[in-house]
């Protein structure tokens, strides 16, 4: 039952039980009962005035000092926006309650709790796959395109390539690729079809000598004793001896081949012009059409990937991304330095937040307060705090019933 309806039954009950006693034989107990019965129905009657008169004119009468917070609702209004910012919602209280939160802990505990269902990872992992899936190629590739190619424009080749050619030479990787090819000329060198075709060439090239005299009378004597297989069989033999006096380690020839070869190197990674032309090369190359190509099928490539292990790793709850969670949340915790910095920015960020938006907090309770009607508002209090003031109607009608007992009994004595 309502606190309203119980009230109004109260003091409905008092005014019948007076009436009633008006009419009934005149006895000690017929006076006793309307006695109370008198004095409930005074004191219900009064706190219904009093209860009433507080949301709005009793029985509809303006008389003085009745709706009292309609009349007062400016004061009502400011005293809520007061106490609000004052008191309950001041800057203080806020920023003391943000310093003993540990915001970080506090967020990493709801994330464990979420990551920790089953359910909310495959929830995740199904925004994560759409995600990727939704991603255009022909958006991202242009602006990739751009960043790598401001990238090449301001990185110093120069310097990085020296480094790496400096790195290459401590490691002896000049010394490796001088072998690899060495072995690989003396593999050619020593086939047949090499030897053939180095007999081939040198034919050629000694009929086209025209030497005259003596000279070319022993010349000639010499090329027509020696056929394209005796060439070719003495060429090869001095190639493969020579290749293999390079590969001697105390050769004074290796050594030379490997002076030439790093003063060449470093005269390349040094020669501005030639790094800066390789540079518009590498440009022109990454936004030209090939460039975009290579680029498209190398995301196409990244996002099935993506989408395959997204997929693989829903069938199978999450597991991957749970292990991925925990990997770093072990790593975040292990930096106590690095959580207590978030854990000041993040606090400062809110307590500035605070400090510049608390105002707000008023103009908030105001327009919320100004965009009610009269009779909104009465009815949202009488919601709150009506249900409370009734029982005081039905307290003063059963306490006006007692008194009036009272009073009655002393009158008599």
């Amino acid at each position: 039952m309502k606190s309203r309806n119980l009230a109004s039954i109260s003091l409905a009950v008092m005014a019948c039980g007076f009436l009633i006693t008006l009419f009934l034989p005149e006895n000690l107990s017929v006076v006793l009962l309307r006695g109370g019965f008198e004095a409930g129905l005074v004191g219900g009657i009064a706190d219904w005035f009093a209860v009433t008169a507080l949301f709005r004119h009793p029985l509809g009468l303006p008389i003085p000092h009745t709706s009292l917070l309609l009349k007062n609702r400016d004061k009502i209004i400011q005293s809520l926006i007061s106490a609000m910012e004052n008191e309950l919602l001041n800057k203080e209280s806020i920023e003391k309650k943000l310093r003993s939160i540990r915001i970080v802990s506090m967020g990493s505990g709801l994330l464990t709790k979420l990551f920790g269902r089953k359910k909310a990872r495959a929830e995740m992992l199904e925004q994560l796959i759409g995600l990727v899936q939704r991603i255009s190629s022909q958006k991202i590739v242009p602006q990739l395109q751009s960043a790598l190619a401001d990238y090449i424009r301001e990185v110093d080749l120069g310097t990085a390539a020296d480094n790496m050619a400096t790195r290459l030479m401590n490691e002896g990787k000049d010394v490796a690729a001088l072998d690899y090819a060495l072995e690989q000329v003396s593999i050619w060198g020593g086939r047949p079809e090499t030897r053939a075709m180095l007999g081939t060439i040198a034919s050629q090239k000694l009929a086209e000598v025209k030497l005259g005299g003596f000279k070319g009378m022993a010349f000639q004597a010499f090329v027509g004793f020696m056929d394209e297989d005796m060439l070719g069989e003495m060429l090869q033999g001095m190639l493969v001896s020579g290749i293999r006096d390079f590969q001697e380690e105390d050769s004074p020839y290796r050594e030379e081949i490997i002076r030439e070869i790093r003063v060449a190197l470093f005269q390349l990674v040094n020669d501005e012009r030639r790094v800066a032309s390789l540079k518009e090369w590498a440009v022109d190359e990454l936004q030209g059409e090939a460039g975009t190509v290579f680029l498209s099928a190398r995301l196409e490539e990244i996002r099935s990937k993506a989408v395959a292990l997204l997929q693989e790793d829903q069938v199978q709850g999450g597991r991957k991304l749970f292990a991925l969670y925990a990997m770093l949340v072990r790593r975040i915790n292990g930096e106590q330095g690095w959580i207590q910095g978030w854990e000041e920015r993040i606090r400062a960020s809110l307590i500035g937040f605070v400090e510049a938006n608390h105002y707000r907090l008023g103009l908030l309770v105001k327009e919320n307060l100004d965009q009610m009607d009269d009779a909104s508002l009465v009815n949202m209090l009488e919601d709150k705090v009506g249900k409370d003031l009734q029982w005081i109607r039905v307290n003063g009608a059963l306490c006006g019933f007692v008194v009036g007992l009272v009073l009655t009994i002393i009158q008599l004595m």
